[in-house]
């Protein structure tokens, strides 16, 4: 999947998927039993169950419309910060929050997020669909300084792989002539957002955080959701990634098939990233210096 190569991809998830059949792949009480076992799922009820991360979720969203393609309906269990978000992707007729129990809805097979396209064997094209998620309409805005270019930052991940972290004292070199730092950063201390010399603007809110990259001119975030939300929204963002990256990012190069908006930054060398913070500054004068000239 990392190289686009997705027919081989779903060719080793087949052979996978066979011995996963027995025993079941899942038990509990999230599951009746009616778990995809590589079965079509054309004219079928088909639950769709997110138990990844959000930023896996949200990449995954895309593939509900050619899954409704063929589905006789699409129902989709989602955690309950992305609600707002699933309930209005084309292709899902209906949303919930997701939760330990048995799921409140009818359906006849039950899939996860990420196998959705393993089961329909989708090509690039599908991976490559432009913005696809829409946000609720907001009331209010946050006012920006219309003069300088107005950049997010997220620098902190969660438990997993820790890897992917930038230390904040890092970003301050990104404060450049004529442009002005926000952090987007949630669960961080006033003490981090003034080291870097930014204007905290942060959310616990997707719907509302959403609102904001759109307002934004620029999000320099690292390998998080902040991530995939940006790029499914379409708005612009610079992902800042580790020597050893996940999967779904390209080992080299700048550009992901999954997210058209995003522009990527790698790691060079193993933890070093004052390299590319010294890569992001000289882009962002760059970025700066064009604004000026428009």
């Amino acid at each position: 999947m990392r190289a686009g190569d997705f027919a081989r991809a779903w060719a080793i998830a087949d052979q996978d998927l066979a011995v996963l059949q027995h025993p079941p792949k899942h038990t509990g009480p999230r599951h009746v039993q009616q778990i995809w076992r590589g079965e079509a799922l054309a004219g079928r009820h088909v639950l769709v169950r997110c138990y990844h991360g959000l930023g896996d979720t949200i990449q995954f969203l895309r593939f509900m419309q050619p899954l409704r393609n063929i589905a006789r309906s699409v129902t989709v269990w989602c955690q309950p910060e992305l609600l707002p978000l699933a309930e209005r992707t084309a292709g899902v007729d209906r949303a919930f929050a997701l939760h330990d129990g048995i799921p409140e809805a009818d359906f006849e097979v039950d899939i996860e997020i990420m196998e959705v396209p393993h089961a329909l064997k989708v090509g690039r094209e599908q991976v490559e669909r432009g913005p696809y998620l829409t946000l609720p309409p907001r009331s209010a805005s946050v006012p920006l300084d219309g003069n300088s270019l107005a950049v997010g930052l997220v620098w902190e991940v969660g438990q997993w792989d820790k890897r992917r972290a930038v230390a904040p004292s890092l970003l301050r070199r990104l404060a450049v002539p004529g442009i002005v730092l926000h952090s987007l950063q949630r669960r961080t201390t006033a003490e981090e957002v003034a080291q870097i010399g930014a204007r905290d603007i942060s959310t616990p809110d997707i719907v509302a955080l959403g609102h904001l990259l759109r307002e934004l001119d620029l999000v320099i975030c690292v390998d998080t959701m902040v991530a995939h939300l940006a790029g499914a929204l379409g708005c612009e963002a610079w992902v800042l990634l580790h020597a050893d990256c996940d999967w779904r990012w390209p080992s080299s190069g700048n550009r992901s098939p999954w997210y058209r908006s995003l522009r990527l930054f790698h790691q060079r060398t193993i933890g070093d990233w004052e390299g590319v913070i010294a890569e992001v500054r000289l882009a962002l004068q760059e970025r700066a210096r064009f604004r000026k000239k428009v």
